[in-house]
């Protein structure tokens, strides 16, 4: 069988070799009463070789990723998929560029922004359908939106979606791909959410075979990898490979822990061995939860066109219950944990380590909170991403110190000095430099009056204004 960096670790955690060197626990596992892997914790010493200028085991671990995911060249991340995000960013612009991004982006692509002192432009999920219309979901980034914003911004150097977003839509990003390529620049897609993409026919393609430049995966979130630990992914010629991994130097740990990458390539090795079936044998289980939760009365189990249906919706919206009353139902009754509460919905992650049993209970108690509930006349209140007007770019902005903190009440035409965002998802509302508009106002207090605490703001419920702005 092919040795994996786990198994080499283990082999020398089983040895007889005694350590002069870091970590300074020297894999003496009776030194601290925790339990935790010490043995297999190492640096980089002779015959285990080094992330940042790999040659042997893990040059053929990320080799192995590669040929997974049908990319040309793949990095282990161990900074969790912002490493990736910040250097894919930086490697494929220059300081002063413009940059288009989708503006449900995860807050590090904002932070980029910001490091590299670059011009965003955004474009806006959209609703294009009455299905979506109806959804609590915001929509997907569509080509020709895409198309139309590099027209109008010919300086625009580089273009950055997310896909799937953390509750689960899906854009075009063949389609994507191409418009970025007409206009002669790469394509950076954040897939931190799908790094299940590409093993079942019951879900997407991953977005490497789909023409992306670069490629962001999140190993930890749908696959059995440990927390933190994801890969970057590289095609072809358009984005500066030297540039990017010079950013990956400097954004990584120079002391890369040897855990999370034989974690990685563990799951790999898991995938290519018996990734068909296990997918298989999860994409039955989870089809049959799916049917199951849809003969719900009153909470719905959100389905649409481009979706990832990993993912569980379960909308709130129109009934008698919100979706922080659900999840905590959910959570000391039942004891389930969901990922992710939003404004009418909560989000509930599944993966192919999910067990049957597990999703058994999950199905029985959403069946039985829903024979309580009352379904509502009336349509839910919106809570798309607001549009706001560029005053100051972001970086500019955060130089300025003349700032007053307001309350949400008062902040509307204010010029904003941070982000807010809910988190998770991680998506601003505002960003920066922005001219805070009534829909970003209105938001806030929406979010706030629901008990969600909005983040990325140095005090809470208020936010920090430009005084003269």
């Amino acid at each position: 069988m092919e040795m994996t960096l786990y198994k080499l670790l283990r082999q020398y955690g089983d040895s007889d070799y005694y350590g002069f060197h870091m970590p300074g626990h020297k894999r003496n596992k009776k030194f601290m009463e925790e339990d935790l892997p010490y043995e297999i914790d190492i640096t980089e010493i002779e015959g285990f070789d080094d992330l940042h200028h790999c040659e042997g085991i893990i040059k053929q671990a990320q080799d192995r990723a590669s040929r997974l995911y049908g990319a040309e060249e793949t990095h282990f991340l161990v900074n969790g998929s912002t490493s990736g995000i910040l250097s894919a960013i930086g490697g494929c612009t220059n300081r002063g560029d413009s940059i288009l991004i989708s503006r449900h982006c995860h807050k590090s692509v904002y932070h980029a922004v910001e490091l590299f002192g670059l011009k965003p432009y955004y474009v806006y999920p959209e609703k294009r359908t009455e299905e979506m219309e109806r959804s609590v979901l915001n929509g997907q980034i569509y080509a020709d939106t895409v198309d139309r914003m590099l027209k109008e911004h010919p300086e625009i150097r580089a273009v950055m979606i997310v896909s799937p977003t953390y509750d689960g839509v899906i854009s075009d990003v063949r389609k994507i791909a191409e418009t970025a390529h007409r206009h002669g620049i790469p394509l950076i897609v954040d897939e931190a959410h799908g790094a299940h993409f590409g093993f079942c026919g019951y879900f997407s393609e991953n977005a490497n075979r789909l023409g992306a430049d670069v490629v962001i995966h999140s190993v930890h979130k749908t696959l059995p990898a440990l927390t933190q630990s994801a890969l970057l992914h590289i095609n072809g010629k358009r984005a500066d490979r030297n540039k990017i991994k010079k950013y990956l130097q400097m954004l990584q740990s120079s002391s890369p822990s040897y855990i999370l990458m034989a974690g990685i390539d563990a799951c790999m090795q898991m995938l290519e061995n018996k990734g068909k079936q296990e997918f298989e044998r999860y994409a039955e289980d989870l089809q049959e939860l799916r049917q199951a939760l849809s003969q719900m009365r009153s909470l719905k189990l959100e389905c649409i066109p481009q979706y990832d249906r990993s993912k569980l919706v379960l909308s709130t919206a129109g009934t008698d219950i919100s979706s922080r009353d659900l999840e905590k139902i959910l959570r000391e009754k039942f004891h389930l944990q969901m990922e992710m509460t939003a404004g009418d919905y909560v989000l509930a992650m599944t993966s192919l380590a999910d067990t049957k049993e597990g999703l058994e209970r999950l199905k029985n108690a959403l069946l039985d909170i829903d024979k309580g509930l009352t379904k509502l006349q009336g349509t839910k209140g919106r809570y798309d991403l607001p549009e706001m007007e560029r005053i100051l770019l972001p970086w500019e902005a955060s130089e300025i110190r003349d700032r007053e903190f307001l309350p949400f009440e008062e902040c509307e035409g204010k010029i904003c000095l941070e982000y807010a965002y809910l988190y998770p998802p991680g998506s601003p509302i505002a960003v920066p430099g922005e001219r805070i508009s009534k829909e970003a106002k209105d938001l806030l207090i929406r979010y706030r009056n629901k008990g969600f605490s909005i983040q990325g703001t140095e005090e809470e419920n208020r936010i920090g204004v430009w005084i003269n702005g």
